[in-house]
């Protein structure tokens, strides 16, 4: 047999006599039974967490106690009764369950007469819990602790309005007593100015005269220092320099007309041309003869409007950072300068078609080349590098050496000399090679030797050796000389001899005589002897 639990009976006898006067909620409910589900009206009074109900409002002594923490409540729709069972009464009933959290323990069904009194006791009985309370309890601390945190700033803030009000109330009480002493010092001063409006009219005019000489001489002074400055090296050396940039500025317009003229006169007609169903050109002869020509351009034509912006802001001339952005660009003309003789002997082989050189002097008739002809044009980007180093150089030579862009265009200067140095070098390899291949072409036999590329072509002539002519023959022998590098080589050259030509100078080179056009060329025997 199952041990009754015990509990407080005298401290709940206490509560409930609470809950029937200070109850948060008080009424008659209607409450089911478990045994056989029949309904009786009993007093209820809801205290914190716990819920009374008595026989009636009079009786002392609760009928039951339900414990309230965990559970849950919540309307629920009436039951549907039978025609026979219904009640006589014709007043709905509203019906709420309390829902306890276990599977022990019957929900508690109860009912009330008025819709208004049911949802008070369903919102009573659901706010009727510890654990919320201890929640709130919490969240109000929280506001509590933020307040007195509040209130404590605002103490602090109040007693530094408070020391402020207290220095600015000192320095007012100081600023009056400034005033007190400075009206007292212009009372004392009245009796002077007095005097001196009545001034006689002939010092004021001789204190006038003597304001306009100071005026005067302060002019005359500032004048001899502009002028000292004007005529002073310094700003000789300003003056040049401006001058050189001004300079650099209209060559940098001229040599971008030039490079625009050259691509839209030029390079895409001849683009066009080369498209058209008889081309007097194929598009890989325009690109030898151009190559990177357009690219030039829109790359000059980025670095002129640069200078303009500079322009626009006279006197203050910044170039450093654009020869920064330029130089990395530069590169470009490598390649442009290692072709350059390339595209000039492309361009001569092509003027050799006649539709080709009749459509070319068409285009070299347009008004915009004055006269020019395409060679003229493909030559002045060969200019351009050195053209840079000459303008640095005058720069530098007009620019102080505590300039700020002193540093910026000794370096830039210093890159292009480099640059230029190196397209030097590569030019001078290339006609090398171009002239020991040319040499070459002229052997009927060819020469091994001149294919090498370390092979330096020093200088042509001709011994000391007496021509002979060939008997019965208008033809005169010599023997040409051509000095190499590492390598001499020594062979006749046969000269066709007419009355109506001068007689065969000694002085003549080796290609003159093979592009005369009395000259012809027979077998040659080649002989080498190392040096």
């Amino acid at each position: 047999m199952q041990k009754s639990v015990r509990y407080n009976e005298g401290h709940a006898l206490y509560l409930s006599v609470i809950a029937r006067k200070e109850g948060v909620k008080r009424g008659y409910l209607s409450k089911k039974t478990a045994e056989n589900s029949r309904w009786n009206e009993k007093y209820f009074a809801l205290y914190q967490n716990v819920l009374f109900y008595f026989e009636n409002e009079q009786s002392a002594r609760p009928t039951g106690i339900y414990l309230l923490e965990g559970c849950t409540c919540e309307r629920v729709p009436a039951p549907k009764v039978s025609a026979v069972g219904r009640d006589s009464s014709d007043k709905q009933q509203h019906y709420f369950l309390v829902i306890f959290g276990h599977d022990g323990q019957k929900p508690l069904e109860l009912r009330a007469e008025e819709d208004a009194d049911c949802s008070e006791w369903v919102e009573a009985i659901q706010q009727a819990s510890y654990s919320d309370l201890i929640i709130e309890r919490e969240v109000l601390m929280q506001k509590y602790i933020h307040l007195v945190q509040i209130l404590e700033t605002e103490k602090v803030a109040a007693n530094q309005l408070r020391t402020q009000l207290e220095d600015q109330d000192t320095e007012i009480e100081r600023l009056k007593a400034e005033i007190i002493v400075l009206n007292k010092t212009k009372e004392k001063m009245l009796p002077y100015q007095s005097n001196q409006e009545e001034e006689d009219p002939d010092i004021k005019k001789i204190k006038k005269v003597q304001s306009f000489m100071r005026g005067w001489l302060c002019r005359r002074k500032w004048k001899l220092i502009v002028q000292d400055y004007i005529c002073s090296p310094h700003a000789e050396s300003m003056r040049k320099r401006n001058q050189i940039v001004f300079n650099m500025v209209e060559a940098e317009t001229e040599y971008v007309l030039q490079l625009s003229i050259l691509v839209n006169c030029f390079l895409r007609p001849l683009r066009m041309a080369a498209s058209s169903k008889k081309p007097p050109i194929s598009h890989d002869d325009v690109s030898s003869i151009f190559l990177n020509s357009e690219t030039i351009m829109f790359l000059h034509e980025i670095f002129h409007q640069g200078l303009k912006a500079r322009i626009a802001n006279w006197p203050t001339l910044v170039l450093a950072d654009l020869f920064d952005i330029l130089l990395p660009m530069l590169n470009i003309y490598q390649e442009f300068v290692r072709n350059h003789q390339y595209s000039l002997q492309v361009l001569a082989n092509c003027k050799q078609n006649r539709d080709f050189d009749k459509l070319l002097k068409q285009y070299e008739s347009n008004a915009a080349c004055e006269g020019r002809m395409l060679e003229t044009f493909l030559t002045y980007p060969m200019f351009q590098i050195p053209r840079y180093i000459i303008t640095l150089h005058e720069l530098l030579a007009h620019t102080p050496h505590e300039h700020v862009e002193r540093k910026s265009l000794e370096f830039a200067k210093s890159k292009l000399e480099e640059l230029s140095k190196m397209m030097h070098d590569e030019v001078s390899d290339t006609e090398n090679i171009r002239k020991n291949l040319a040499i070459e072409r002229m052997i009927v036999e060819g020469c091994d030797i001149l294919l090498d590329t370390s092979q330096t072509f020093v200088r042509q002539g001709e011994p000391h050796i007496a021509t002979n002519r060939i008997p019965e023959t208008p033809v005169d022998r010599i023997l040409a000389c051509l000095c190499m590098s590492n390598f001499q080589l020594l062979f006749p050259v046969f000269i066709h001899s007419s009355p109506s030509t001068p007689p065969f100078s000694h002085q003549t080179s080796l290609l003159q005589s093979h592009t005369n056009v009395w000259a012809f060329l027979i077998k040659l025997h080649v002989f080498l002897f190392s040096v």
